[in-house]
């Protein structure tokens, strides 16, 4: 079946044009808004080729396509395009939550930006892993150049944030970039890295006409300023856009706008942002302070349960928030051990399956487990084993509660796959080696043992299926 007919398929399962409100995607699920769902025909869109699962988790209808979702998602963008537009069905919808909110800020927001850095993240490792090695000077030019192409995405990432949450919160995405920049203005982090340098003359503030204060901030790499920044612009563009007249809006409203929107985000927004985030930070690592064991052990256990229900995304802003404030996150080597719990369960079940098609499947879902890519092995695979689910689970928590115990940290993003390995390199690389080592052979043993063939249940109604249902 053609990819153009399956997306065709599935825009009539989930209730036709008419029903879709928006859609977006991340890495590996296409992720629809939806006015009414109740018209979705989830058994139909589980079944059709190359979907690997269907479920509903805070007001979003999630797609399980794995790593070719861009693909799917520009086709089904010309097939909406011209019937839908992102006003359509918005009196329809019902009022969401705050969960929902968020996680639907969340995903759709860093979603579209994780490629770009994943990849500078992924030079990075390699980079700092070569000067480890002392392949190259930290000092040559070559390594100069590697760390602008690696560190440009994230000095810069206020913008690559802005134009991404400008999508989600439907207004300008270049008001939004001009709101960004102004956060990233040379003027500002200038007087901020004077203010952190000591400089004589330096100042906490600097006073619009006398009265509004604008606090001094570094914004470079921040997270949360930026995004609450352009949800307010959101709303400043559409009151501007509402009570400016016609003749003018042309010209004035996004004068108007700009300016009202980037003295809000540099008096307060931004000011309030990064202690949000600086508090966040605290919140994370107190609970480590308090017990680094019991922490890595809660947090590698609901790793896997968080990918399955899409919340695996609200860990993404902790950990860039926890790179800007302190330079390193420990959060990130505990997702590296659960995607490591879950290619080695997976590669477990190759063992138990019997036909080529079955094992030709589970392997490919377990490379790309390797490779960072998890979800066609949790919902292609381990959602049929409800024993491999828990093995991989108590694998998780366990090699993650041995990194934290260690206290391994990693210096900048990087997405969590094998070839990460080369971003360890230094005072935690045999730890992060060893914690790799027991996420994979602990998951493969208890797996192993624990499934038996007829473990395998086709029938969506047994309680041994771990469905996507279930995890709504």
């Amino acid at each position: 079946m053609a990819k153009t007919e399956i997306m065709q398929k599935i825009v009539q399962l989930v209730g036709g044009p008419e029903n879709i409100h928006k859609v977006w995607h991340c890495m590996t699920r296409l992720r629809f808004d939806l006015s009414d769902e109740n018209k979705v025909e989830w058994d139909d869109i589980k079944k059709l080729p190359g979907v690997l699962g269907a479920q509903s988790q805070s007001g979003q209808v999630q797609i399980i396509i794995g790593p070719k979702v861009n693909e799917w998602y520009q086709v089904i963008i010309d097939q909406l395009a011209p019937v839908t537009t992102p006003a359509e069905g918005s009196q329809s919808r019902q009022r969401k939550n705050l969960v929902s909110l968020f996680m639907d800020t969340v995903s759709g927001v860093f979603g579209p930006v994780v490629p770009a850095i994943a990849g500078a993240g992924m030079i990075k490792g390699l980079l700092a892993g070569l000067i480890a090695l002392k392949i190259i000077s930290a000092k040559s030019d070559t390594v100069m150049v590697i760390d602008l192409i690696a560190s440009g995405v994230f000095y810069f990432l206020p913008f690559f944030l802005a134009v991404s949450a400008a999508k989600i919160f439907k207004t300008n995405e270049y008001l939004a970039a001009a709101v960004a920049a102004c956060l990233m203005y040379p003027t500002l982090i200038d007087a901020a890295k004077a203010l952190a340098n000591h400089t004589s003359g330096a100042v906490n503030a600097i006073y619009f006409m006398d009265v509004i204060p604008i606090s001094v901030f570094n914004y470079s790499a921040s997270v949360i300023p930026v995004i609450f920044s352009v949800l307010a612009l959101s709303y400043i563009h559409r009151w501007v856009d509402k009570i400016m007249p016609d003749v003018l809006k042309t010209v004035f409203t996004p004068t108007l706008t700009l300016f009202i929107a980037a003295l809000v985000s540099l008096s307060v927004i931004g000011p309030a942002g990064i202690y949000l985030g600086k508090l966040l930070a605290v919140f994370i690592q107190s609970m480590f302070d308090a017990s680094s064991v019991f922490a890595g052990f809660v947090v590698g256990a609901i790793r896997p349960v968080a990918i399955l229900t899409g919340m695996h995304h609200a860990m993404t802003p902790i950990a860039l928030q926890n790179f800007t404030d302190q330079g390193w996150d420990m959060l990130m080597p505990m997702m590296f051990m659960a995607n490591m719990a879950i290619a080695g369960s997976t590669f477990a079940i190759y063992f138990h399956v019997k036909t080529r098609e079955e094992k030709t499947l589970v392997l490919s879902a377990a490379i790309s487990g390797l490779l960072g890519i998890t979800e066609p092995a949790l919902f292609g695979v381990l959602t049929r084993y409800k024993k491999a689910f828990i093995a991989t689970t108590i694998s998780s928590a366990v090699a993650s509660a041995f990194v934290a115990f260690f206290g391994v940290r990693l210096y900048g993003y990087i997405l969590s796959s094998i070839f990460s390995l080369p971003a360890y390199i230094g005072p935690y690389f045999v730890y992060v080696l060893m914690g790799v080592s027991i996420a994979l052979v602990l998951s493969f043993l208890l797996t192993w043992i624990t499934v038996i063939r007829r473990d395998k249940i086709q029938d969506p109604q047994n309680p041994e299926m771990i469905s996507s249902r279930s995890s709504r």
